[in-house]
């Protein structure tokens, strides 16, 4: 794309599903789960909860071809959250979409909350992701692709931006796909989670993230405290993607959908839903890579020479451009 259960635990949490993940390009070891991330329970199994720092509300811009979305990380208010670079909710209806467009220097995950959404890129990759699916993409050396609603009526997701790591930068583009069905989830005591990247509640997931991360979807009833643990050194933060919830401190004020909230220090958080609605949100961290950060649109690498050599590699289709200039996405349909 451009641009813990409430009144007591109860034993351990009901896992749902067995974990398959289809992988496009040559398999790789699945990074180490930390083990701080461990089961929502009514005692916190963390020492120093965090406490909300920064709320930002993402708001809807114009992108790609006739597409909006609402950008929270990646606008003036939250230029970058390292090691995170841009989250975007989309909503988008054919015609509208993200036609061919390049990446360099970072991954993107887009994860499918209703509709679907077509895939093509350079190297003849193609495929279709649907309602609850995942797609990780590490672009590394270069991507040239076009995302594009696969379906009539309005299609809606989550892209999210991962910086790489100067090493990582210019490595081979890899896909790693996660169908609905096939996403590891548990549930206990008014709590559901989607383990999309790491490990909560008993459930890991089998994607490997180059840099580390986890990428939980979060569900919890009326009434139910979560409590989740959260590795120190990492950067954090919540999206609400509907109802209301309370964060980080049972006297601070209840956020709605559309609003990020960034986790300062500590190595938990704590959310309690006092609405009379089901509370949905995503709770995102990741290791901070602690590099320079330099972007051009869609090209993130850690110096503006690189940038300058991104931009001249696309442009006369070398160092891993080489078929931008002959290819050209199908029409969706």
């Amino acid at each position: 794309m451009e641009g813990g259960a409430g009144a007591g635990q109860k034993g351990p949490a009901k896992t749902k599903k067995r974990l398959r993940l289809r992988l496009l390009f040559h398999p790789l070891p699945l990074s180490p789960a930390p083990a701080l991330i461990r089961s929502a329970m009514s005692r916190p199994d963390f020492t120093s909860p965090r406490a909300v720092v920064k709320r930002v509300l993402a708001k809807q811009q114009h992108e790609g071809q006739g597409a909006v979305v609402r950008r929270s990380i990646g606008r003036n208010e939250l230029r970058n959250l390292d090691p995170f670079l841009m989250l975007d909710e989309f909503s988008v209806s054919p015609p509208a979409g993200f036609p061919d467009h390049p990446h360099r220097g970072f991954e993107t995950v887009t994860y499918m909350l209703q509709g679907s959404f077509a895939h093509q890129d350079f190297a003849g990759n193609k495929g279709t992701i649907r309602t609850g699916d995942v797609q990780w993409m590490t672009a590394g050396r270069g991507i040239l692709h076009s995302e594009m609603p696969a379906g009539e009526g309005v299609n809606k997701g989550l892209q999210l931006w991962i910086n790489l790591s100067s090493r990582d930068k210019m490595i081979e583009p890899r896909y790693q796909e996660l169908l609905s069905e096939d996403i590891g989830s548990a549930e206990d005591d008014g709590v559901e989670v989607r383990v999309i990247a790491g490990e909560a509640m008993g459930v890991r997931s089998p994607v490997y993230t180059r840099t580390p991360t986890m990428y939980l979807d979060f569900t919890l009833k009326p009434g139910v405290r979560l409590n989740q643990s959260i590795p120190e050194s990492w950067t954090a933060f919540v999206y609400v993607i509907e109802g209301e919830g309370v964060f980080g401190s049972v006297s601070s004020s209840p956020v709605s959908a559309h609003n990020l909230l960034v986790l300062g220090p500590g190595d938990g958080v704590s959310v309690w839903n006092q609405s009379s609605k089901p509370l949905r949100f995503v709770l995102i961290g990741g290791q901070p890579l602690n590099e320079p950060v330099v972007q051009h649109g869609p090209f993130v690498m850690n110096t503006p020479a690189q940038i300058d050599q991104a931009i001249e590699d696309y442009h006369y289709g070398k160092n891993g451009f080489e078929m931008a200039k002959y290819w050209r996405s199908r029409s969706v349909g």
